[in-house]
C-alpha cells in the first residue's frame, strides 16, 4: 500500500451522525422555548466542535443569556441518545476491515466533544481503530483545522505525515491535512458532498468508500 496509516474524520465520514446532532440540538433549544432548526440546517452548521455548532444554531449564538444552559442540555442529552439513530456509512465496516488486513494503522481525530467519541467508536468500529481522538481543547490540544490532534494521533500511530493520508468530508478537513503536510482524499457522501468540496480545493473526491482503496494502492 501507498501509505501506512489513515487518519479519518468521524462525524459525516465513517458514522452518519445527524439526525442524533439534530435531536440534542433542538432538544436544547426547547428547554428554552426557542425554534427548533432542520436537519439541513445542522448540516451546515456542525463541523467545528459542539460550541461553533450551538453558536450557530442559537439566536443570538453565545450572546443569548441562556447559552451555557443550552450547552449544559446539548450535551446532557446527546450523551444519553448518540447512538439513537447513528450508523456507519454503508461499506465503511468492510473497507476498515479490509485496510486492517493489509496492515494499514488507523485512526481518527474529530472536532466531535471527545467523550462522545470514545464512546462511539468502540460500539460501531471495536477494535478496528488503535487511536480516537475528539475535542479536548482543555488539555492545550487546539481543534481542527488546527492540526495538533493529527501529529499526537501519527505519534501514537509510529507514522510519519509523509506516510499517512487524510481522508474528511469537509472544508475543515481539508484545511487539517494542508496544515499537517498530509494527502487529503474527500468522500461525498457526508455533510458537504462533491461539489462544495471541489469548490474548495479538494484533489481527490470519492463516493463510495471501496474506491479508497484504489486511490491507496
Amino acid at each position: 500500500m501507498r501509505y501506512e496509516a489513515v487518519v479519518f474524520d468521524l462525524d459525516g465520514t465513517l458514522l452518519d451522525t445527524l439526525e442524533d446532532l439534530t435531536e440534542a440540538v433542538n432538544a436544547a433549544l426547547r428547554s428554552q422555548n426557542l425554534p427548533e432548526r432542520t436537519k439541513e440546517e445542522v448540516r451546515n452548521f456542525v463541523g467545528n466542535g459542539i460550541v461553533n455548532l450551538m453558536r450557530r444554531a442559537v439566536p443570538g449564538g453565545e450572546g443569548h443569556p441562556a447559552f451555557d444552559s443550552m450547552m449544559d442540555e446539548f450535551r446532557r442529552f446527546y450523551g444519553k441518545h448518540c447512538r439513537d439513530k447513528t450508523a456507519p456509512y454503508h461499506g465503511i465496516p468492510e473497507l476498515l476491515d479490509c485496510l486492517a488486513r493489509k496492515g494499514v494503522r488507523m485512526a481518527v481525530v474529530s472536532n466531535k466533544a471527545d467523550f462522545a467519541v470514545q464512546e462511539l467508536i468502540p460500539v460501531y468500529f471495536g477494535g478496528r481503530i488503535a487511536v480516537a481522538h475528539g475535542e479536548n481543547e482543555a488539555e492545550g490540544i487546539r481543534k481542527k483545522p488546527c492540526a495538533d490532534m493529527v501529529f499526537r494521533a501519527l505519534e501514537e500511530l509510529g507514522c510519519p505525515a509523509g506516510r499517512a493520508v487524510y481522508v474528511g468530508d469537509s472544508d475543515v478537513d481539508l484545511q487539517t491535512a494542508a496544515n499537517a503536510g498530509m494527502a487529503c482524499i474527500s468522500v461525498s457522501w457526508g455533510f458537504r458532498g462533491r461539489e462544495f468540496l471541489e469548490e474548495k480545493g479538494a484533489k481527490y473526491v470519492i463516493d463510495r468508500p471501496e474506491e479508497l482503496l484504489d486511490i491507496l494502492k
